[in-house]
């Protein structure tokens, strides 16, 4: 090679001698290559940096130059190997099997009877779209928000909380996963026990462990959950918060009674704990009366509250809200800060137009009418298609149906069998925090198109238990 010979001739010529090599076998030295290539110095620096930059070589200052992998011919796929990263995140909280679908996505064409939102025909779309682009055009819609979110969307939720809560006592948030992440973590310490439902809802489930918290399972009945049950887990394990949803609990749909909801509240002042309220369905009532939160009635601080407006409205309506009183608020408005500072103000402006609008009380009330009517077409199905599953009685809100699975037929394999035949269903055993008494499925009533399709998914799911009969017996 003469004097003449340019830095991409030599790359050329170093990376075929580093494919020769192992990961790690150092290259000659620069004034070895300029020597034996007859090229200044600047080029062999110039053809250096060029192949590490694309990671065929690592330079060590004062020790060399090292092959870092074999060239690959052009075009030649490799595999990414991550093996490392094994050790590196060593042991996390974070449980990627409640979050994610053990399945992966389902096919196109498959019934999705384990949604968690509702269906686009039965979202609101137009007041929310006219609500957005009316706040996008406000002069100060790209100002910075207050960090505990707009005074007029503060006293909204608070007007719908009731009681004596007040602007003050309320902290918006980018839904309701965000809320519970940052009061996990805001009101107990890592290590800490949480009391938690049994069963419960999974995405709390992870983001409790998340914060280092152990959940501990206390059972529920159809009245919801177990004082007795509770008083007992309290003095037991010296947990200091207790997370519940008293009203359409998922996957239940049970409804704590009145009697229930001041015994809990009772149980856990005398414990000198805090009562996580998950308040998800307060806008999906089927008609009937809604039981007051537990925060409106709670004079001591002992309460707080969930809320969100992303299940009655829209996935992507992520706006909830804290509620709570004393230091706890002042812990969780320091974790926001730390995670995100504030929710964006053009969804704060339009989640406020929504609310504020008489429209908002016409959805509420039909989107009820037709998540009764869907669960009751659901129901009548599934008692016909799957002979000896047990229905929870019909749900008086919230978007599922709770189904108990004859004896010795297993919740995860028939969830597979059922997505194989084109219906997606959840397997009950997510939803519990330590083994399960029985084999359940939570299936959905307000993700599908039309009741046609909630019949034709219930056919589906029958003939994926028929198919795992002879097994069973």
């Amino acid at each position: 090679m003469n004097d003449s010979s340019t830095s991409v001739e030599l790359a050329d010529r170093l990376r075929s001698l580093v494919s020769r090599l192992s990961p790690g076998d150092r290259l000659p030295s620069s004034r070895e290559l300029t020597k034996e290539y007859r090229v200044g110095p600047a080029t062999v620096a110039r053809a250096i940096a060029a192949l590490a930059a694309e990671g065929v070589v690592v330079t060590r200052p004062g020790s060399g130059t090292y092959a870092a992998q074999r060239t690959r011919l052009q075009g030649e796929a490799t595999a990414t190997d991550t093996d490392w990263q094994t050790v590196a995140l060593t042991d996390r909280a974070v449980d990627t099997h409640l979050i994610a679908d053990p399945l992966g996505p389902p096919p196109a064409g498959t019934i999705a009877l384990d949604g968690g939102y509702v269906h686009r025909s039965l979202q609101p779309t137009r007041a929310l779209s006219a609500a957005l682009a009316r706040a996008a055009r406000r002069p100060d819609a790209w100002d910075r928000a207050p960090a505990s979110g707009l005074t007029a969307l503060r006293t909204v939720f608070a007007r719908i909380v009731g009681g004596s809560v007040t602007a003050d006592d309320v902290l918006i948030t980018a839904g309701g996963q965000s809320a519970l992440s940052i009061a996990f973590r805001a009101v107990a310490g890592p290590g800490s026990p949480v009391l938690v439902e049994s069963p419960t809802y999974p995405r709390a489930l992870a983001a409790a462990r998340a914060a280092g918290l152990r959940p501990v399972p206390v059972p529920l009945d159809a009245d919801g959950l177990r004082p007795d049950m509770l008083a007992d887990a309290f003095a037991m394990t010296g947990a200091r918060l207790l997370y519940c949803q008293p009203t359409f609990q998922n996957p239940t749909g049970t409804v704590l009674t009145p009697e229930r909801r001041r015994q809990i509240l009772d149980v856990a002042r005398a414990s000198g704990a805090f009562v996580l309220e998950d308040d998800f369905a307060r806008h999906l009532g089927h008609g009937g009366a809604v039981p007051r939160p537990l925060v409106a009635d709670d004079r001591d601080g002992t309460v707080v509250h969930v809320t969100s407006l992303t299940k009655p409205a829209a996935p992507s309506l992520r706006i909830g809200a804290l509620v709570a009183r004393g230091p706890v608020m002042e812990r969780m408005r320091a974790v926001r800060l730390v995670d995100d500072f504030f929710v964006t103000r053009p969804l704060q402006e339009a989640a406020l137009e929504v609310l504020s609008s008489p429209s908002w009380d016409r959805h509420v009330r039909s989107l009820g009418t037709a998540l009764r009517e869907r669960g009751a077409v659901l129901a009548a199905a599934l008692t016909e298609e799957l002979p000896g599953a047990t229905l929870a009685g019909p749900p008086t809100g919230g978007l599922h149906l709770w189904v108990r699975l004859p004896p010795g037929v297993d919740d995860t394999v028939l969830t597979a069998a059922a997505r194989q035949r084109g219906v997606a269903v959840s397997a009950g055993v997510r939803y519990f925090a330590a083994e399960p008494p029985a084999a359940h499925l939570r299936i959905g009533f307000a993700a599908t198109a039309d009741h046609a399709e909630l019949t034709e998914g219930a056919r589906r799911l029958g003939a994926a238990l028929g198919g795992l009969a002879p097994k069973a017996g």
